[in-house]
């Protein structure tokens, strides 16, 4: 593959584009407006590829390459091509029909996260993930299933039928959970057998944390602790809600604590991202609507009862975010965006809301702290966690150099693509040591997971770290239920 990188022009500023056609105009002759997925005509003898996506937002990008810096693969491979300005480049000679979509070309699209940061450092506001997202939906059209062509049969079965659901995923984790409650885990790693496992099933296995007894079925409301400040909604999520079900009740409890009546509706569903960033857009918008309607947002003057959805997990809130884009062409779109608007982050809301009162028991601890992608990135997210984790009596916080590079979770892409998933984690895992924390405190269910298999493999003869989220840490030092997974020091 022979590809030509642009110089640092405005490509705005070209009245004709680098196959020596006009740009692209909608259908109709119509200049592109703000919906950005509206189709655009292909030159004559063009690809047969037709994403839906604003052409205009391909042009944004001035290639000035202050993105290249803040790119996990750019950084690991030093590739253009796997930078964001390669990438959107590549995207572009093939919608002009000046490159083939062949198998180089995916495999520079394919090895990108969509972790956003690029978004972040962008000064021209380019959205990265409005181009990249679309353009993979068209691929997946053209071959169908081939973002999880790499996985197995009943690793894709996992992905699709077993994730996305919560008691599904209780099911499946029942026989682990026995294993490490009766110690049989252990014994199994000192005789060597686990080794004896396919590879895959290994991976999957050193990413379970320590997997703590499910809280069961919550009441349908929870009653505020003292003056109702505030009405929200609860989304429990699916993989989040089964691993780690200590998180989505220290969540219930602190809203509660902070004066929040908490409705958690129970037909709520997955939130749709595991098949959205699979370039499965059906199931995802089925799953949107199962949350639209659970969530009353088809019910304007019901819905007009609840102050916020809360989410604390930074990839299914960004994934609850899009629901106006998601929707945006189905009889769906005004409920989408009825909803959309209401969404908060656990870590936003609370922060915005105030910590009253605020918490009183002492967690003595040094911790550091990851962005997760999908709430710095996607939701421009990253001091909120902070400032709420720096009202912990005696927790100090220190930094995490590269705390905004992504730790090669990403969803699934650490079954799609393991290598560069493990040569970030292991880069991610190696700073978190370097800080000489004891905990570690990131609001990502897939980031808990990563971060926990390569700390694992890091500290083979050192004391763990407690990996947690920080509403988990905030509940410890509103309750002072001091959790078994805590550093051996503060015990």
């Amino acid at each position: 593959m022979s590809v030509t990188m642009l110089s640092d022009q405005s490509p705005r500023q070209e009245s004709t584009t680098s196959s020596g056609m006009p740009p692209p105009v909608l259908s109709g002759g119509e200049q592109p407006r703000g919906d950005h997925r509206r189709t655009w005509p292909l030159p004559q003898g063009g690809p047969a590829l037709r994403p839906r996506l604003d052409f205009e937002l391909v042009l944004d990008c001035v290639h000035c390459g202050l993105c290249t810096a803040s790119c996990p693969t750019y950084v690991e491979t030093g590739n253009e091509a796997d930078s964001p300005r390669g990438r959107i480049y590549l995207m572009r000679q093939v919608l002009e029909g000046t490159l083939p979509l062949d198998a180089d070309v995916e495999q520079h699209l394919d090895l990108c996260l969509n972790c956003r940061a690029c978004e972040t450092a962008c000064p021209s506001g380019v959205q990265y993930g409005r181009i990249l997202e679309p353009f993979r939906l068209a691929m997946a059209q053209r071959a169908p299933d081939r973002q999880v062509r790499t996985l197995r049969r009943w690793q894709r079965w996992l992905l699709f039928h077993v994730f996305p659901y919560r008691w599904r995923n209780r099911l499946l984790l029942a026989p682990a959970r026995l294993l490490q409650w009766t110690g049989l885990e252990r014994v199994l790693d000192q005789l060597g057998l686990t080794r004896l496992l396919p590879t895959t099933v290994q991976i999957m296995r050193e990413m379970l944390p320590p997997l703590q007894p499910h809280y069961g079925r919550l009441p349908e409301v929870l009653e505020a602790h003292g003056p109702r400040r505030a009405r929200v909604a609860l989304f429990l999520g699916c993989v989040a809600d089964a691993l780690y079900p200590q998180t989505n009740y220290a969540t219930a409890r602190l809203l509660q604590a902070n004066g929040c009546e908490v409705w958690i509706p129970p037909q709520q569903a997955c939130c749709g991202a595991l098949h959205y960033h699979a370039a499965q857009e059906g199931p995802a918008q089925y799953f949107a609507r199962l949350n639209c309607q659970a969530f009353a947002a088809d019910q304007p003057q019901r819905f007009a009862a609840v102050d916020a959805i809360i989410t604390n997990a930074a990839g299914c809130g960004a994934q609850l975010k899009d629901y106006a884009h998601l929707l945006h062409d189905t009889p769906w779109a005004e409920a989408a965006a009825r909803f959309q608007s209401k969404v908060r982050d656990v870590h936003e809301f609370l922060h915005e809301l105030g910590l009253q009162p605020p918490p009183r028991y002492p967690l003595p601890l040094r911790a550091t702290y990851h962005d997760a992608c999908h709430l710095r990135h996607a939701q421009q997210i990253a001091q909120a966690p902070r400032t709420l984790l720096a009202q912990i009596p005696e927790l100090e916080l220190v930094p995490l150099p590269e705390s905004e590079l992504c730790c090669g979770a990403a969803g699934s892409y650490n079954l799609t693509q393991p290598d560069m998933a493990t040569r970030l984690g292991h880069r991610k895992a190696q700073h978190i040591l370097s800080t000489g924390a004891q905990a570690l405190f990131t609001g990502n269910v897939g980031c808990l997971m990563q971060i926990t298999r390569h700390l694992r493999r890091l500290q083979q003869s050192t004391p763990h770290l407690w990996v947690a989220h920080p509403v988990d840490a905030l509940w410890t030092a509103y309750s002072g239920e001091y959790p078994d997974t805590l550093p051996l020091q503060m015990h």
